[in-house]
């Protein structure tokens, strides 16, 4: 399965819950993203991934780029902005798709009053209206979970780089706003979102050895193990071992 479809599998299969204020928290997501359309003349996609819709609004940046004029608001249904996704190159979206994963699983792990302090900052090259790739700045970041603790509103950020040195192209990082922390970088892979017997643990899980044989090649107690493999499923938010096999190899964790 490619990190598209297991991305895709993962936002939209969530156990949405209804609180009752879904229209109030919906229309509070909307003016945010038409806010930074607004002020940053970005071009910012609000994603619903209860309902697999989506809210385009264009700034100066969208114009610019040849994809709409400035001001255009229009509504798609899908999380997928196709006729965004095209223009950027194919490298990047494919390490833009698997730092969102990894994004993705790092704010499960965290209380939901913080989700809202990280983002992800990212470069990456999109075709201009003549068709030439221009470097641009890409942002992501969620901005509304379910009480259930899913993640349901995110929003993306398109805009020119205003500091082409920090980063490189494909490459991106993933920041707290609150403290200015930088949590997670694409380089390091989240290689420490699980620890070293963890991932000893896992790569043996894969090879099809079951808790017996780990705790003999370990030297370690089987209660160890099985306790080592019940963390691997929480840090991965997974019900499985075959899952968590696959979406560690998706993250790069072994």
């Amino acid at each position: 399965m490619s990190i598209v479809s297991t991305l895709n599998k993962e936002l939209l299969a969530q156990p949405f819950g209804d609180d009752g204020n879904e229209a109030a928290l919906l229309e509070q997501g909307q003016r945010i993203a038409y806010g930074y359309a607004k002020v940053e003349n970005s071009l910012a996609v609000l994603s619903d991934l209860k309902s697999n819709r989506s809210y385009i609004y264009s700034g100066g940046f969208a114009e610019k780029m040849g994809l709409t004029e400035k001001g255009a608001v229009r509504q798609i249904n899908s999380i997928w902005e196709e006729d965004i996704f095209n223009r950027i190159h194919p490298d990047d979206l494919a390490q833009k798709h698997l730092l969102e994963l990894q994004f993705f699983h790092l704010l499960k792990t965290l209380p939901i009053v913080e989700r809202s302090d990280y983002h992800i900052v990212s470069k990456m090259r999109m075709k201009g209206g003549a068709g030439e790739y221009i470097t641009i700045l890409h942002r992501m970041f969620y901005v509304c979970s379910c009480p259930s603790g899913n993640l349901w509103l995110a929003v993306c950020l398109y805009n020119f780089p205003y500091e082409s040195e920090t980063l490189e192209i494909s490459s991106g990082i993933i920041i707290n706003s609150a403290t200015g922390d930088i949590v997670r970088s694409d380089k390091e892979k989240c290689v420490d979102l699980l620890s070293s017997r963890e991932k000893e643990i896992l790569q043996l899980i894969d090879r099809g050895k079951i808790s017996k044989d780990i705790s003999e090649l370990l030297s370690i107690s089987k209660n160890t193990v099985d306790r080592h493999r019940q963390n691997i499923l929480e840090k991965l938010r997974v019900k499985n071992s075959i899952e968590a096999c696959r979406i560690a190899k998706l993250m790069k964790l072994i």
